[in-house]
């Protein structure tokens, strides 16, 4: 008996030291594991409803009176910004200022432009006219270029001009996503509401330029004549003309050809103004003596850059009708055409006169505009209407929305493919 009890004390102290040590290491690794560990038991049991979570409070406690809800989702992309050049000439005031009163949007930005062939007077007007607007002024988005230039539609000073434009628009603001050239002969088909929401999944890279490097005609009669444009050292306007020389084409670049129309993206416009690489510089020397340089400027840069060129949607947007062959200038505008433009699905249509019949039209079953108003918006605000201006973050997309999708996502998805780009 005795013998027994010394071997129960000669265990005792061991095993009251190794339950010593087991103890601590417990303790030990539970702490070291105890945010992990709690994390994935939380983890386990957020899959339950909430009725059954071992973190659920009593009803006597001030936190299970509290509503967290669900949590908000993640916000979208920003609403898009567009940035307008809208031009014009002699006898244009009235048309210019229609145009910009149907595009007007607080969220974008205008430059506005009178070349050189306008009276002053009518230049003045303009400018009185934005510097005295209730709106304008206090928004402060729209800008006229009162250093007007010489532009010849066919010659290499429209390019300029179109330039100047974006590179004052880079200046003034970088919150933009791309930059439409308009004359005042142009006119939306849809809101600005319609057509920010239309972008507004869009990758903002993207640039609409109608192009293609199938020249046929063109070749011989545009680009291997030596024009010179008199808008580049005149003061007053004169048609282009043509010298005794003629060029090959180039080896250096491949031409490409389409409208003088675009909507282009902010990194594009940057590419063209800031110049980093030399090409734009490049082809603006070419293009001072091609004929019809609007036409190919801006596909010719953005073909030959490869990180550009896989950017290009093959469409300007617009609604034009043409002769087959086209000639120079496209046919005006009508009631006539009602309803092909809007089959067309474009944002925008051109050429139309002074305030034809068609454009009280396209105001009343499109715009819903009102005559002297701006394009109503869900940013409009006070009475009359949009005489103030409200939530300028607001859109209220209508029919116009659906239908400038549509022709995107058929654009889109060519482009996608490979198909139609820069070929």
């Amino acid at each position: 008996m005795v013998s027994m009890l010394n071997m129960e004390k000669k265990w005792v102290f061991p095993l009251v030291i190794i339950s010593l040590i087991c103890t601590i290491l417990v303790v030990t690794c539970f702490n070291m594991g105890l945010v992990s560990s709690v994390h994935k038991i939380n983890s386990i049991f957020s899959i339950f409803p909430a009725h059954i979570s071992m973190n659920q409070r009593k009803p006597g406690y001030a936190e299970s009176k509290i509503d967290t809800g669900p949590l908000p989702p993640p916000s979208g992309p920003a609403l898009p910004r567009f940035a307008y050049l809208v031009s014009g000439s002699k006898g244009d005031l009235e048309k210019l200022w229609r145009t910009l009163h149907a595009l007007y949007h607080p969220r974008n930005q205008y430059v506005v432009h009178l070349d050189l062939e306008a009276p002053a007077v009518e230049r003045v007007t303009l400018a009185s006219r934005i510097a005295n607007h209730t709106v304008f002024s206090k928004v402060g988005n729209v800008y006229m270029i009162t250093k007007a230039n010489m532009v010849t539609y066919r010659g290499p000073t429209m390019v300029a001009n179109t330039l100047h434009a974006s590179a004052i628009h880079l200046n003034r603001s970088k919150n933009w996503d791309w930059f439409i050239n308009l004359s005042a002969s142009d006119y939306p088909l849809v809101t600005q509401d319609d057509l920010i929401d239309a972008f507004s999944d869009l990758n903002r890279n993207l640039n609409f330029i109608e192009h293609t490097s199938q020249l046929g005609w063109k070749a011989d009669k545009r680009a291997m004549p030596l024009i010179i444009d008199p808008g580049l050292y005149m003061s007053t306007k004169s048609d282009i003309f043509w010298t005794s020389q003629r060029r090959a084409l180039p080896t250096a670049f491949k031409l490409f050809t389409g409208s003088a129309w675009t909507v282009l993206s902010h990194s594009f416009v940057e590419f063209c103004v800031w110049g980093w690489d030399n090409l734009p510089r490049t082809l603006l020397m070419y293009y001072t003596n091609f004929l019809s340089s609007p036409e190919g400027y801006f596909q010719t840069v953005v073909c030959n850059v490869p990180e550009f060129a896989k950017t290009v949607v093959n469409h300007d947007l617009h609604y034009i009708s043409w002769d087959t062959p086209p000639k120079q200038h496209p046919h005006i505008l009508t009631l006539n055409d009602m309803d092909k433009m809007i089959r067309s699905n474009a944002a925008f249509a051109r050429k139309f006169s002074q305030d034809d019949p068609v454009l009280d039209k396209i105001d009343k079953d499109l715009l819903g505009r009102e005559k002297g108003s701006f394009t109503p918006g869900a940013w409009c605000s006070g009475e009359p209407k949009c005489l103030k201006v409200g939530d300028m973050n607001k859109i209220k997309p209508g029919p116009g929305a659906q239908r400038v999708r549509q022709l995107i996502a058929k654009l889109s998805t060519k482009a996608i493919l490979g198909r139609d780009q820069c070929k």
